[in-house]
């Protein structure tokens, strides 16, 4: 039974104040029916403009600031060149979510591949912790492991009621049912009945609910606490990573999914908060450049008196 909290089409999204976002809707989709190297090169172009736009200056502030604080010893020159290549990834960002919400099965499955199904296979009887970072590939990657192995996914509600059901509308199309990430009653529940939850844990979701860890070389990043109430209350369930990558030929995508991480000596709720930073480091380095890093990673501090990091 489909959650039924999810957002539904409402007549008023017809209104002439959503007339503009409808029109951009349409030209993102009619985009979306051009062949992929031509999208390739159309998403470059978006990610060109971003770079040059007032918000693109500032996120890119703020994921060189990210970089450098994750890779201190890096050479300069060489975290330079992965952050040019994010920005890059950004417009081809757009694309891809458009191809994950709106592409046939079959044309998702004729530009992608899938390595390590069966861990999930295998463990799904347990229940399963899906965890993908935030890569700008992750809706894509959900949707080809979803043609696979659907499960439940784990969203962000958006502020405009419109796109909050176009979201919902294409997520549901490689997922069995949608949960409010706030929502962990209903994760466990899903997790107890051996269904596979899509969960990122890397992210700085605020001082509440968190625990302080290592991420890379920041020694107090703030980290969720989810990850230990779902281990604690669903101590069966397996955790498998994996990683949606856009392939650097241009021959379109591979998921890898990696062997499930064992976290059953573990119940202390700091240390299970590392030992997933660390399953999450792991997954990063495998496309550093295509990683979110144009978040404030690290916007929490573990005191107040602590300077901000990003000051």
């Amino acid at each position: 039974m489909k959650n039924e909290k999810l957002p539904q089409f409402q007549p008023h999204f017809l209104a002439p104040k959503y007339w503009g976002f409808w029109l951009g809707v349409a030209i993102w989709r009619s985009l979306l029916l051009l062949p992929y190297p031509i999208l390739r090169h159309i998403g470059n172009g978006l990610g060109w403009l971003f770079s040059k736009l007032k918000v693109g200056k500032r996120r890119a502030a703020i994921a060189r600031r990210n970089l450098e604080l994750c890779f201190p010893e890096m050479p300069e020159q060489e975290r330079e060149a992965i952050l040019q290549e994010n920005l890059r990834a950004v417009g081809m960002a757009i694309i891809e979510t458009g191809m994950a919400w709106f592409w046939s099965d079959a044309r998702i499955k004729k530009w992608s591949k899938i390595e390590g199904l069966n861990y999930l296979k295998e463990n799904a009887q347990d229940g399963i912790i899906f965890v993908g970072v935030h890569f700008l590939t992750l809706e894509l990657g959900a949707r080809i492991v979803g043609l696979h192995h659907p499960g439940i996914g784990v969203y962000r509600p958006n502020d405009n009621p419109v796109l909050d059901w176009l979201q919902i509308k294409g997520r549901l199309r490689s997922n069995k049912d949608m949960l409010n990430r706030k929502d962990l009653r209903g994760m466990l529940k899903a997790l107890r009945k051996g269904e596979t939850i899509w969960y990122a844990p890397d992210h700085d979701y605020g001082r509440k609910n968190a625990v302080f860890v290592p991420f890379f070389a920041v020694q107090e990043a703030a980290t969720t606490t989810g990850s230990y109430y779902l281990l604690k209350s669903a101590p069966n369930c397996k955790v498998v990573p994996f990683a949606p990558l856009r392939n650097k030929d241009g021959s379109g995508y591979t998921v890898s999914i990696s062997p499930p991480v064992d976290f059953s000596d573990l119940s202390d709720e700091t240390a299970i908060a590392a030992r997933m930073n660390k399953v999450v480091e792991k997954e990063i380095l495998k496309g550093v450049e295509q990683y979110m890093w144009l978040h404030r990673r690290f916007k929490t501090r573990p005191t107040e008196d602590d300077p901000s990091l990003y000051s």
